[in-house]
């Protein structure tokens, strides 16, 4: 019998190697699976990827100040900032010629907002300057030190252009150090005075509100995925129009709905106070606060730690339930050393759901919270519509990303985030 050396490869019909046209055979394959999922890939890239992507950007990007003022930034580079004076004509020379441009450019209101962030006060000052530099002859006036002191003493301020110095190169930690109540110093990264420290409280009260969501989604959620799961299908589906019909109600119109409920001169304690289980004049406060906000959070995010928790108890066979009692173990012991640890993909599937869900909300806690029951979303929001500080906001929402990341990773180490199931 001769060996494989003589006879040659394999052939397949059409004459090719068989080796080489079962890899074309695959890649084909592989291409036709690419081409079907391409679309969604491509989705995925833009309205995910990219976005995170941007906002990790914009939390470094600093780029208008050197950009702006690109004269005073190099004229900056030679000046100490721990002298206790402020630079001298060099760096305001270059500073109205900086300012000129840009004010015809109709940059110099930017640049004063990006700065205003770190000092407030800065952006009326680059206002009003840039109204005067307009008027300027730089080749002929002079000395500019004294015109710009005589515009507002302000300029004569270390502090000033501390910051200008500070924040001039093109990328920049101050976000991040904003986002944990930091503040840059001459003598490196401080935390700021206490009274201005409200970041790291609100990212506190954001993940333990959110926890204690999650362990009330769990403990109601639980006895009503059971009944879905055990009671006949006419009764079940019944209750399952029940759990969804939040799903078909607007978020804001159930907001608003618990916020009628909560309040003072509410539903809840209208009656109450009709039971006599208050009396009218010490009304329970409901509202405003970080009961309001878990109650109705609690309401909204429930469907989702229900239905996970339905889904994998409905595949329990009830035979199990029936073994255990058969062999001698009680009601109790058949629930929690049987059907239990069956259900326990369904609340890790469920509390995933909730927990992520919770921390990123922020139109609930705003109607309802208050003050005092609002989360780092909130803050977010703000920063985005209202103080247009994107780069504070982008760096907020890294930093909650972050910890969600290293949350889920601790979750998988613990858990086992293949023990998750939807059923």
């Amino acid at each position: 019998m001769s060996d494989a050396s003589e006879t040659g490869p394999v052939l397949a019909a059409d004459g090719t190697p068989l080796k080489r046209s079962l890899s074309r055979a695959l890649r084909m394959q592989k291409m036709r699976a690419l081409a079907l999922i391409a679309p969604l890939l491509v989705f995925v890239l833009l309205t995910f990827l990219l976005p995170i992507a941007d906002m990790l950007f914009r939390s470094l990007e600093n780029q208008i100040v050197s950009d702006t003022l690109p004269r005073t930034v190099v004229a900056l580079a030679d000046w100490d900032a721990d002298s206790g004076e402020a630079p001298g004509e060099p760096v305001y020379a270059a500073l109205a010629e900086d300012l000129q441009i840009a004010a015809e450019a109709k940059m110099h209101t930017r640049v004063g907002s990006r700065l205003n962030y770190e000092n407030p006060g800065i952006s009326s000052l680059f206002r009003k300057a840039g109204r005067k530099v307009k008027k300027w002859d730089i080749a002929a006036d002079g000395p500019f030190r004294d015109k710009f002191l005589d515009m507002d003493d302000k300029w004569g301020d270390p502090g000033i252009w501390r910051t200008i110095q500070s924040y001039s190169p093109r990328y920049t930690n101050g976000y991040f150090l904003n986002a944990v109540d930091m503040e840059k110093t001459p003598d490196g990264p401080e935390l700021r005075p206490e009274n201005e420290r409200i970041y790291f409280t609100l990212f506190a009260r954001t993940m333990f509100m959110s926890l204690i969501i999650c362990l009330c989604c769990i403990t109601l959620g639980y006895p009503v995925a059971w009944l879905l799961a055990n009671l006949p299908s006419r009764k079940a589906n019944l209750l399952l129009i029940l759990v969804l019909l939040p799903f078909w109600t607007s978020l804001l119109v159930r907001t608003s709905a618990w916020k009628v409920m909560l309040q003072q001169q509410g539903v809840i304690n209208d009656t109450l106070v009709w039971l006599g289980l208050v009396d009218d004049a010490s009304r329970l406060v409901m509202i405003n606060n970080q009961f309001g906000t878990i109650v109705a959070m609690t309401h909204i995010l429930l469907p989702f730690m229900i239905l996970p928790m339905y889904s994998v108890m409905q595949t329990i066979p009830p035979s199990y339930l029936r073994a255990a009692k058969s062999m001698g173990a009680t009601n109790w012991t058949a629930f929690w050393r049987v059907y239990f640890p069956q259900s326990v993909p369904g609340i890790g599937a469920g509390s995933i759901l909730v927990f992520i869900l919770s921390i990123g909300y922020y139109i609930t806690p705003e109607l309802v919270g208050g003050t005092k029951g609002v989360f780092i979303s909130n803050q977010i929001a703000f920063h985005v519509s209202t103080s247009l500080n994107w780069g504070l906001a982008a760096a907020l929402g890294t930093i909650l990303l972050v910890v969600v990341l290293i949350l889920y990773w601790a979750y998988d180490k613990i858990v086992g985030i293949d023990n998750v199931k939807l059923g």
